[in-house]
């Protein structure tokens, strides 16, 4: 018996494999038995450094990367860090300026006067903060991208009252006020998408490490931001003039630095401008569109600016209304709702209605996300058949639906959508209908 271990051990080499993932391991040792009994030899490779310069990297991505993270996480990454960069830069000169307009160095200022002025700055975040989550917090999901543009834009605006304020003393408190105003909105967006595009990048159910690896990589950029903006500091103090160029110039590479990060993104939920660019799509060749296709027709900018640049795009997602209130609705249009639910929409979840050209949607109470998808799908086919001119539109939409919405849907998950919700505002208004039976008359 101690024959056959002595040989199996002969005959048994260990290996050691260092890495974070299965297909970027790299072999660091081999442990063979050796010609003497009960002793054995290690053979080790690659050095120090190496291994070094691999646990520093470990420190700044995520686990598994680049496999564990979806192909626009590097593109993204680069460029939020170099908008990030120049954030903190400026950030040192609005700084310099707000301390200098407070009274920092002057004899005649007070500490309590400087601190009643810093307490109105804060109070006024906090209470932005607050009311901006009540009125958009359900929104910022749905519109990631946009919100994230205008999360970095309210931001370069707070920096910008902060050095406008010494210009106006007279004003100071209520300009500084406006400017953590500015930036109490630029908390909420900016954390809330965050959060949203963290889920997105996430191929390995690893948002928290994710989200651990972007503190890491903002930290240093921070830091470094912090460094070149006190030496930026240094040199222009008391050249107004170059600060003022200084700071515009990093403002407008922020915000391009933004777009092209936005526009690197290939999210693959579904709200209402993506689900309208697909249908209008598959309704048109058959076929769907992949994320990234998707992600270059999509506008990132406030409606009103993309409808300004391309008056050509169909916008069919702001014809449609989710969750309307039926208290809201005028007597021909209740009517009109009933004789629908009675008879078009019998078996389904939601019920339709077209006044003047805008679709109204009513879901009922015990309506799905599923449903809320078919419903808005449904909506979209109607609206786009009403641009088309058509007059049954209801006839029309629902037979469209019977025949090509199950394949729509299976083409977008082939295509890699996820089709389990539509990101959308919160409907806080639902409805519920029933069908009566007619009793019979006994003779």
């Amino acid at each position: 018996m101690e024959e056959q271990i002595d040989k199996l051990n002969s005959q048994t080499v260990l290996e050691e494999w260092s890495g974070t993932s299965s297909n970027k391991l790299s072999l660091t040792a081999v442990i063979s038995p050796s010609s003497s009994p009960s002793s054995f030899t290690v053979k080790t490779y690659g050095n120090r450094f190496n291994l070094f310069s691999r646990r520093f990297l470990e420190a700044f991505v995520p686990e598994g990367f680049p496999n564990s993270v979806t192909p626009d996480y590097i593109p993204f990454q680069t460029w939020d860090l170099l908008q990030g960069l120049s954030t903190y830069i400026r950030m040192m000169l609005s700084t310099q300026a707000l301390l200098s307009a407070i009274g920092v160095g002057e004899k005649s200022a007070t500490v309590i006067g400087a601190t009643f002025q810093w307490f109105l700055r804060d109070l006024t975040g906090m209470l932005g903060g607050v009311m901006f989550t009540f009125y958009q917090g359900s929104n910022l999901d749905s519109n990631a991208k946009m919100w994230r543009l205008v999360a970095d834009l309210m931001n370069d605006l707070g920096m910008l009252m902060d050095l406008v304020s010494p210009l106006f003393p007279s004003a100071f408190v209520f300009i500084v006020c406006l400017g953590s105003l500015s930036r109490s909105f630029t908390g909420v967006a900016s954390g809330a998408t965050r959060a949203a595009l963290t889920q997105h990048f996430a191929l390995q159910n690893n948002a928290a490490d994710i989200s651990a690896k972007e503190g890491s990589q903002e930290t240093v950029a921070t830091m470094i931001g912090m460094a070149f903006g006190m030496l930026l500091a240094h040199i222009t103090m008391e050249h107004p003039t170059i600060i003022w160029f200084s700071f515009l110039s990093l403002t407008v590479f922020h915000m391009y630095a933004n777009y092209k990060a936005v526009r690197c993104l290939n999210l693959t939920t579904l709200n209402c401008e993506r689900s309208s660019i697909l249908l209008l799509h598959f309704m048109e060749t058959g076929q769907v569109f992949s994320p990234k296709e998707v992600s270059v027709l999509e506008h990132v900018l406030p409606l009103w600016v993309s409808s300004w640049s391309s008056k050509s795009t169909k916008f069919l997602y702001t014809r449609v209304r989710l969750g309307v209130r039926v208290s809201s609705l005028n007597s021909p249009e209740i009517m009109e709702l009933l004789s629908s639910a009675g008879s078009q929409y019998e078996k389904a979840k939601y019920l339709l209605l077209e006044k003047k050209g805008i679709i109204s949607i009513i879901m009922h109470k015990d309506s799905t996300t599923a449903d809320v998808m078919q419903a808005y799908i449904h909506a979209l086919v109607m609206a786009n058949l009403l641009h088309h001119n058509r007059t049954s539109i209801h006839t029309d939409s629902q037979t469209w639906m019977d025949k090509h919405y199950q394949t729509f849907i299976s083409k977008l998950q082939s295509s890699g959508w996820k089709t389990g919700r539509l990101l959308s505002s919160s409907i806080t208004w639902r409805a519920n209908w029933s069908h009566a039976i007619p009793e019979k008359k006994i003779k």
